[in-house]
């Protein structure tokens, strides 16, 4: 059955890692399908109580938001049709969970270099450095973000025990001004999105105080 031709595309939300320094993109990870709810929670950062009672209104920074959804994946409109699937016919959704398990691992030529420096003598060995991750939430939500939880739930395997079907829980931290250097590609994306916030709070309908059942401040 053929779609209507005036139909709207679907948007799915995902994944894109990117290099730092030049912007490129590394990997784009789109989900299969786009979860139906998606938690998001704001930490204000403001000064610690008991300080001068002048700071009691200033803020730190932005506040540390942090995400989580579940995404879900699954194998079995692909291995109705295993001619034009060899790799689900093969593997399951292995190789899907694979791409999101080793945004959180350092590359195993990152690991065998820094076992060569440190058998070599080097003193001090820089922590490993990954692609940046930015979640991408429509074209208005494209946050530079750091994966806090991670867990999968296999819920179904074929004959050779590949996984294929499973849940996804990803907790993510947005990363702001405050985690990441003023010159940062990260930083950058940040303010782009409060720039976003900002520029949507414009637009809500305000109220009067005869709303809230007042006429002035007293």
């Amino acid at each position: 059955m053929s779609s209507f031709p005036n139909s709207p595309r679907l948007v799915k939300g995902g994944l894109v890692l990117i290099d730092p320094n030049t912007s490129a993109v590394v990997r784009t990870i789109p989900l299969q399908y786009n979860p139906d709810t998606l938690t998001r929670s704001l930490q204000i950062k403001a000064l610690a109580e008991g300080g001068d009672r002048s700071d009691a209104m200033r803020l730190t920074g932005p506040p540390v938001e942090n995400i989580k959804l579940e995404v879900e994946i699954d194998a079995t409109d692909q291995l109705e049709f295993p001619d034009q699937n060899p790799n689900t016919t093969q593997f399951g959704i292995q190789p899907q969970l694979a791409v999101l398990e080793t945004i959180v691992y350092p590359t195993s030529a990152q690991i065998q270099s820094n076992n060569s420096l440190a058998s070599a003598g080097t003193l001090e060995i820089i922590p490993m450095e990954t692609p940046l991750t930015l979640f991408v939430w429509s074209k208005n939500r494209v946050l530079p973000v750091r994966l806090t939880e991670f867990s999968i739930t296999e819920e179904a395997f074929d004959p050779n025990l590949n996984p294929i079907r499973a849940k996804v829980s990803l907790g993510m931290r947005v990363l702001s001004v405050n985690d990441l250097p003023f010159s940062h590609k990260g930083s950058s994306l940040f303010l782009a999105y409060q720039q976003q916030k900002e520029e949507l709070a414009r637009k809500a309908t305000g109220g009067t105080l005869n709303t809230l059942g007042i006429t002035r401040i007293p």
